[in-house]
């Protein structure tokens, strides 16, 4: 059944690889970098139009400080969240404008800012959704497809969006990065991040020394001790890269502050090392000063769990078919969308956009041969949950 699946999508797909590279060109050639809401805007309305000439609502979610977010839907999709297959994205890049800019070819390889995270990604999906389109009753496919507009900044507008317009949904299948040998992803690690500041008393290093009460020494106390949270074997890391503090070598500080990153494996594991990074500003400061903390986990993780796993073997069997690698990814250590799904115990699963290479970097590319199958496999995973 699925390799006659596959086959009839394979059809439906073939010799679209030129529309496909001229509607991610057409996307990579606009600056969407995170804060420029005029381009990213610019994006979703390109998406907009792509989407309704497949036959899809849109709905947008306009926001005050970025792009809008949108909301593409079948018409089953339309009626609630309850059981959908969730398609997740963002429309957002890291590169500001001038820093990363052009289209290009080169055989195989097609490269500029967003090509592979995830303009490539997006345009991935929106094509499996026109293969259906052509060859199966797509107003009937359970589905919505959320794209955010501020991804590369943590989601903190697109996190709430994700879980309340995807709630219930059956699997979340996110457009990130494809890996080398088209590894799949099924866990990442969550991040956090913190800022301490220590309060103290100022005084003259010589004449009031005794008076004063030093920040930094409170601050260097809770340093070592928050460093000592990092285990490896739990994937749980702590790192203060930041401190400051102090106004002349000669005066006892008033103030000091650090900023630190925290990753973990496991949602227990982000409640319990924030939780104890509390308990030693609570502890670590010497007497007569006092310690804050603001901030906690920010994404939690994709946590390598068995419904991941069984929509992970779900997609692989639909990859193999289509001609692609199947294998699961290690660990990630970078947090996508995928963790907010996960969170809310949607089963989800990541890196399904093109096989690329160089995200986050002015080597961003994508391999131009993996388009065509890895539409097909994403067709065949969501044609198969058309009702009969």
């Amino acid at each position: 059944m699925l390799g006659h699946m596959t086959d009839a999508l394979r059809a439906a797909v073939k010799g679209r690889t030129e529309p496909m590279l001229e509607l991610i060109r057409e996307l990579v050639l606009v600056n969407s970098h995170t804060p420029n809401k005029a381009g990213g805007n610019v994006v979703a309305d390109l998406l907009e139009r792509e989407a309704k000439a497949i036959g899809l609502s849109v709905r947008r979610i306009p926001s005050e400080t970025w792009a809008d977010h949108l909301i593409i839907e079948t018409e089953r999709g339309k009626v609630d969240s309850n059981g959908v297959v969730a398609l997740v994205g963002h429309l957002d890049t890291v590169f500001p404008k001038g820093s990363f800019e052009g289209f290009s070819r080169d055989g195989n390889i097609a490269r500029g800012p967003g090509v592979l995270d995830m303009k490539g990604g997006l345009v991935v999906a929106l094509e499996a959704l026109r293969a259906i389109g052509a060859s199966s009753d797509l107003a009937k496919l359970p589905l919505r497809f959320v794209i955010v507009s501020e991804e590369e900044i943590g989601s903190p507008e697109g996190r709430p969006i994700l879980q309340r317009e995807l709630a219930g949904a059956s699997a979340a299948l996110v457009f990130e990065a494809g890996r080398a040998a088209d590894k799949i992803i099924t866990s990442r690690k969550g991040t956090g991040s913190a800022t301490v500041t220590a309060h103290g008393r100022a005084a003259h290093a010589a004449n009031g020394h005794k008076e004063g009460r030093n920040a930094i020494w409170s601050l260097a106390r809770f340093v070592d001790r928050v460093q000592a949270l990092t285990d490896y074997e739990r994937g749980v890391t702590v790192n203060v890269g930041i401190i400051r503090g102090g106004q002349a070598k000669n005066t006892v500080p008033d103030h000091a502050e650090c900023e630190l990153d925290f990753r973990f494996q496991t949602i227990a594991d982000a409640d319990a090392t924030f939780g104890a990074m509390k308990q030693i500003a609570s502890e670590a400061a010497i007497e007569g000063t006092s310690l804050s903390i603001e901030g906690g986990p920010g994404r939690y993780p994709l946590e390598r769990t068995e419904a991941n796993l069984a929509l992970f073997r779900e997609y692989a069997a639909c990859a193999k078919a289509a001609g692609l690698g199947f294998d699961e990814a290690p660990l990630i250590a970078g947090g996508s969308d995928a963790s907010s799904t996960a969170s809310i115990g949607i089963p989800s699963i990541d890196g399904l956009g093109p096989r690329g290479s160089g995200f986050h970097t002015k080597d961003e590319l994508i391999e131009i041969d993996s388009l065509e199958p890895k539409v097909v496999a994403l067709a065949s995973l969501l044609a198969a949950r058309i009702p009969a």
